[in-house]
């Protein structure tokens, strides 16, 4: 079984809620910890094996796939997420402004509100990145059409008698 299937496998199965309550606060815990280095130390690139970055993260594995997992959409190359195994070589190179708006999607304000962002993006540029999210956001409807208005056909009837019926 692939690393990628052995961490879907740990997401999915559990015995009862509470141990799923569980795991998820350990692997946020676990999360949040490697991007706080990842932040602080300014890391543009992730690089070693999937085994040595994750004793240096100090978490198993399967945790480091789901780190991996979540960070995929955020990265300059695309990740082969089902070849990776513990002994492949990852090359992981942060695209540091797509990375905080994806944050902002997930709603995980415990990771795009960490100290670390400070010295790599600036306040205005999270506050204009976070413009944009919220501005993708909004859903705009079209204008509706009174049944007393003319038709949009453009038939010159007004829309109750023309495609309104």
């Amino acid at each position: 079984m692939s690393l990628y299937a052995e961490w879907r496998n740990l997401c999915d199965n559990h015995a009862n809620n509470d141990e799923e309550i569980k795991f998820w606060e350990n692997y946020l815990k676990s999360e949040a910890g490697i991007y706080n280095e990842i932040l602080n130390n300014k890391t543009d690139v992730v690089e070693g094996t999937v085994a040595e970055l994750a004793a240096k993260y100090n978490v198993s594995n399967e945790l480091f796939m789901g780190f991996l997992d979540g960070i995929s959409e955020s990265v300059k190359e695309e990740l082969e997420l089902e070849a990776i195994e513990a002994d492949t070589n990852v090359s992981v190179k942060i695209d540091w402004e797509k990375l905080y708006y994806n944050m902002l999607g997930a709603e995980a304000h415990w990771l795009y509100e960490l100290q670390g962002w400070d010295g790599i993006l600036s306040p205005e540029t999270r506050k204009a990145i976070t413009k944009d999210f919220n501005r993708s956001r909004i859903v705009v409807k079209e204008d509706k059409v009174g049944r007393n208005d003319p038709c949009p056909c453009g038939s010159g009837k007004k829309y109750k008698k023309c495609c309104g019926k």
